[in-house]
């Protein structure tokens, strides 16, 4: 695979660029602390918690009241919703002229020749992002209702794992060194680690999800077809079958993780574990990067259509309280801050998934391995 002509599409994240540079390379600077008085703060009136609801119309109220003034019936307790144990619907349907549910319909000549011409336009990708973006809005609103989950009353951990839930199924490991891992759209998550750790582990493999979910909804577009196990399966394999298509992905995770993550708490080792396995020139690990960045910023916009800036400020207030370990900033040194423009973007996902699709027509027995998984 050669990067070379992907090179005139790139641009400079500037302003990632300024705030590693500034953390990297700090200031020498005079603080001064200001007198702050009870004038200056603002004092909110606390008002008595909704602990009670109308088993008729919902309504709730507070503890002290017994009746619902609307409907006139007794009130009853509002019930707790266990985040961890609730099932959340996350179906992620795309539809299609075709529907292949075998390899050999999938590795029609047609369709080989249908993903090598690669006809995907830049107005296509933005339309994969926003829908996806509207589905998992969709499914995590529907969750929040049906179960009435007051959102404010959840720890930042638990928001989390909603909104991971409205993609994935959730299991839990307590064995081996991994704090999680993607798999056949479940992630797994070690609940012994720091709450700090569980939620920067979902993302990092909600991320995982998303990029098969990106390069399944292309196929689906490429070969107009409905989404089936076995497209999935492509579609694992092709973000697999190779070292620089895996680096590309993990790289994508873990800046999308990094953006959730107290700056100085960024962690690169299972992408630097790939990259020492392989041997690949300077340049064309940059541009792996630029790839795997450009990627990893259009699903930071799925996320924070649900990860806003008041949730982001739990974040760190979270990794505040858990961490104890002094931040170090030397591992923004493995950050890239180059961008693919729209052009560019598609080039890459052609070098990406063209090969990709090809040999995974030669490699059937592992497809109908991973089939069987879905």
């Amino acid at each position: 695979m050669t990067f070379e002509i992907l090179e005139k599409y790139a641009k400079e994240d500037v302003e990632k660029t300024r705030l590693i540079d500034s953390l990297l390379n700090p200031p020498h600077l005079n603080y001064c602390l200001k007198e702050i008085s009870f004038s200056d703060m603002a004092f909110e009136p606390k008002f008595e918690e909704p602990l009670m609801q109308c088993p008729s119309c919902g309504e709730k109220y507070p503890e002290s009241e017994m009746f619902c003034m609307k409907c006139g019936v007794k009130l009853t307790d509002i019930e707790d919703v266990n985040i961890y144990e609730l099932e959340v619907s996350h179906v992620f349907d795309v539809a299609g002229e075709n529907v292949y549910e075998s390899f050999e319909e999938i590795f029609s000549e047609n369709n080989i020749k249908a993903v090598r011409k690669f006809n995907l336009r830049v107005a296509h990708f933005k339309k994969i992002i926003d829908e996806i973006r509207m589905a998992a809005i969709a499914n995590v609103d529907k969750a929040i209702k049906e179960n009435d989950i007051n959102l404010k009353e959840l720890s930042v951990l638990e928001k989390i794992l909603l909104f991971s839930k409205s993609f994935v199924d959730i299991e839990y490991k307590s064995q081996g060194s991994e704090l999680g891992y993607y798999e056949f759209n479940r992630i797994y998550v070690d609940d012994r680690q720091l709450d700090a750790l569980q939620i920067t582990t979902l993302l990092h493999e909600l991320t995982h999800f998303l990029i098969k979910e990106i390069v399944c909804r292309i196929l689906c577009l490429l070969l107009d077809c409905a989404k089936t196990a076995q497209i999935e399966s492509v579609a694992t394999y092709i973000l697999s079958y190779s070292q620089i298509n895996q680096l590309i992905d993990e790289y994508a995770a873990h800046t999308v993780e990094g953006r959730f993550t107290l700056m100085g708490y960024q962690d690169y080792s299972s992408f630097l574990n790939i990259q020492n396995s392989i041997d690949a020139p300077d340049e064309e690990i940059e541009m792996i990067k630029a790839i795997g960045n450009t990627l990893a910023d259009h699903i930071k916009k799925i996320i924070e259509a649900y990860v806003d800036r008041d949730m982001l400020e739990e974040i760190k207030r979270q990794f505040k309280s858990d961490i104890m370990e002094r931040p170090d900033y030397s591992n923004l040194e493995h950050e890239n801050c180059m961008l693919l423009n729209g052009r560019g973007l598609i080039q890459a996902l052609r070098l990406v998934m063209a090969d990709g699709f090809e040999i995974a027509c030669d490699n059937i027995d592992t497809l109908k391995k991973y089939n069987m998984q879905w």
